[in-house]
C-alpha cells in the first residue's frame, strides 16, 4: 500500500502524505513512495505543478526513529524536489517538525492554514538539524535560523512568514495556482532553475559533509539516550 496518494486537477497534480497513524513520519517507505510519485510528475508532459500537502493533523513529525530512510535516500529526494522541472507548492494545514521542514525548504512556494506550526526539534534528542540545512539555511533569515535550530521551540505562521520558511496563508493557494497554470512549461522549468540556483549550489558543497555528520550524530550515545527517551514519552538525562 502506497504512503502518499496522487490526486490531479486541471494540470495540478496533488501528492499527499498519506500516513496519519504515523503522523507522516518520514520512513524509508515514505521516502521510496514519494521519490516515485515526483518521478512520474516529472515525466508526465500534463502536469504543470505538483501540490506537497498531507493526510491527518501533521504535515510530517519528522525522521521515523524506528525505521528511517538512509540519509543518501533522504538528501535524493530533497534534490528531486528542487531539481524537478515543475513548480512544487508545500501546503501544510497542521504541525511540521524537524525532516518535515526539510521538505517545505525544498518545496518553490509554501502556504500553512493559521493553525499551523513549526519546530526544529533535532537538538532535543541529540543531534542537529544537518541534511535538512541543505534546504533550509539558503532560505532562512539567519538570526531565526539560529534560535530555532539551537532551541527547538515551536512556532507559528507569523513567525515562519518573516523568517522565510512559509510564503503565504493557505488562502493564497488558489490564487498561487491560477498563477501557475497561466505559465508555460518552458518559462516556469526555467524560471524554477533560476530561484533554486544557490540551493543547488549548496548540495554540491555540503550534502557529503552533512550526511556524514548525520550518520555520525544518530549514532552517538547522547543520540541513542535522546531517540529512546522520546520514544519512552520522558525526558532525556541531560534536561535539569
Amino acid at each position: 500500500m502506497t504512503l502518499v496518494s496522487v490526486a490531479g486537477e486541471r494540470g495540478v497534480t496533488t501528492l499527499t502524505l498519506d500516513a496519519p497513524g504515523n503522523r507522516n513520519a518520514l520512513s524509508a517507505s515514505l521516502v521510496a513512495d514519494l521519490a516515485e510519485a515526483l518521478t512520474a510528475c516529472a515525466k508526465d508532459p500534463g502536469v504543470r505543478a505538483v501540490v506537497l500537502t498531507h493526510s491527518g493533523s501533521t504535515f510530517s513529525a519528522g525522521a521515523d526513529l524506528k525505521a528511517p530512510p538512509n540519509p543518501y535516500s533522504f538528501v535524493a529526494l530533497l534534490r528531486q524536489i528542487v531539481e524537478l522541472p515543475k513548480p512544487v507548492v508545500g501546503v501544510v494545514r497542521g504541525h511540521a517538525r524537524a525532516g518535515g521542514l526539510g521538505l517545505l525548504g525544498a518545496c518553490d512556494v509554501v502556504v500553512a492554514s493559521p493553525e499551523s506550526d513549526f519546530a526544529l526539534t533535532e537538538v532535543r534528542i541529540g543531534v542537529a538539524a544537518a541534511v535538512v540545512s541543505l534546504t533550509l539555511l539558503p532560505k532562512l533569515e539567519p538570526r531565526a535560523a539560529a534560535r530555532y535550530y539551537l532551541t527547538g521551540e515551536r512556532f507559528g505562521v507569523p513567525e515562519a512568514l518573516r523568517m522565510g520558511l512559509v510564503t503565504a496563508g493557505d488562502d493564497a493557494l488558489d490564487d498561487i495556482l491560477d498563477g501557475l497554470r497561466k505559465g508555460s512549461p518552458q518559462g516556469l522549468a526555467e524560471s524554477k532553475r533560476l530561484v533554486t540556483a544557490k540551493v543547488l549550489e549548496t548540495f554540491e558543497r555540503d550534502a557529503e559533509e552533512l550526511v556524514q555528520r548525520s550518520a555520525s550524530l544518530f549514532a552517538s550515545a547522547e543520540a541513542r539516550e535522546g531517540m529512546t527517551a522520546f520514544l519512552e514519552r520522558r525526558d532525556p538525562e541531560w534536561v535539569w
